[in-house]
């Protein structure tokens, strides 16, 4: 099937470059974005990232632990519209749904069996693509399970380090 430029909102011409940049140059997929986040007051924040700023917390914005969701959401399905996209599939319709369970004992230092993060996360991806083989749709729930950023760093440990500076 004849690819068009853009499927899904997809350039498919320059995203096929930029995968086949990364298979020569495996350097060329490296990502190390820096975030820095202020506190506004309360348990508000605003986070930024060169020109972009986040608000996060408080009355009216989602909280960090829904924002973790909203990212693994938004990294699915910008996953789902490439891959469909490289497939020559067009996306009627796609929506994610995630569910995720924390208990904040830890975070109030109460006493927890466990920390204070996600112990369960769950997906239910709801997709509509005409013509899509059954195979197809395997390949791009494949890719979720196995390419996704944020489900992949969510499904492992991941070294982080705290570096503390007060001062008075």
């Amino acid at each position: 099937m004849e690819q068009t430029p853009e499927l899904n909102g997809i350039n498919v011409a320059h995203m096929q470059e930029f995968k086949k940049m990364c298979g020569q140059d495996s350097s060329k997929a490296d990502h190390n974005p820096t975030l820095v986040g202020h506190w506004i007051g309360g348990s508000r924040s605003r986070v930024e990232f060169k020109d972009k700023v986040l608000n996060v917390g408080g009355p009216g914005n989602f909280d960090a632990m829904q924002l973790l969701l909203a990212s693994l959401i938004a990294c699915d399905v910008d996953l789902i519209a490439v891959h469909a996209a490289f497939l020559g599939l067009k996306i009627e319709n796609l929506s994610i749904e995630v569910t995720g369970h924390f208990n904040l004992q830890a975070y109030l230092d109460l006493p927890a069996a466990s920390g204070s993060g996600y112990d369960a996360v769950s997906s239910i991806v709801r997709l509509s693509i005409p013509g899509a083989t059954p195979e197809q749709v395997a390949y791009l729930k494949a890719r979720c399970e196995r390419s996704s950023p944020i489900g992949d760093s969510l499904s492992r440990a991941i070294p982080l380090r705290l570096e503390f500076i007060a001062t008075n």
